[in-house]
């Protein structure tokens, strides 16, 4: 898929908004949902989306909706860090088809890095545990700031 087209509501983002398909959240605000990556590339590896925007990717996203969106993205990724104490932690988004992307709903992927552990290549996982990953949200969420 090139970097234009038109949104798709169906997009399993879309849906998780809506509530139609369950997500194991870690942070959600009235502008900004993270949850699990189900295909994870390494332990902790979380998505981070826009509720409010049917941008495709950043290139599409609206002005007044980029400082939520990377105040949510900051915020996960210090709690991913503070929950599990990797060695560096990934902050990524891709824009197309040919860079990666295979869901197009705007979304960030935070990805811990652990050293002396290979990561997963993008779309090359198998689907994580449930239980597993229902654990680590409720690891990552209990450290964010209090006054979410």
């Amino acid at each position: 898929m090139s970097l234009d087209g038109v949104y798709d509501p169906g997009n399993i983002f879309a849906r998780m908004i809506r509530g139609e398909v369950p997500a194991h959240k870690v942070y959600e605000d009235d502008q900004v949902l993270a949850f699990m990556d189900l295909f994870p590339q390494t332990r902790g590896h979380t998505l981070v989306i826009s509720k409010t925007s049917t941008a495709r990717n950043f290139l599409e996203l609206e002005v007044e909706a980029i400082a939520p969106l990377m105040i949510g993205v900051q915020k996960v990724a210090r709690a991913v860090r503070d929950a599990l104490n990797p060695d560096g932690v990934m902050v990524g988004q891709f824009n197309g088809a040919i860079a990666g992307q295979t869901v197009f709903h705007l979304h960030f992927h935070i990805i811990p890095r652990y050293e002396g552990v290979a990561m997963v290549g993008h779309g090359k996982s198998g689907m994580a545990d449930q239980a597993e990953l229902a654990a680590l949200a409720r690891e990552i969420a209990a450290k964010l700031p209090a006054s979410q």
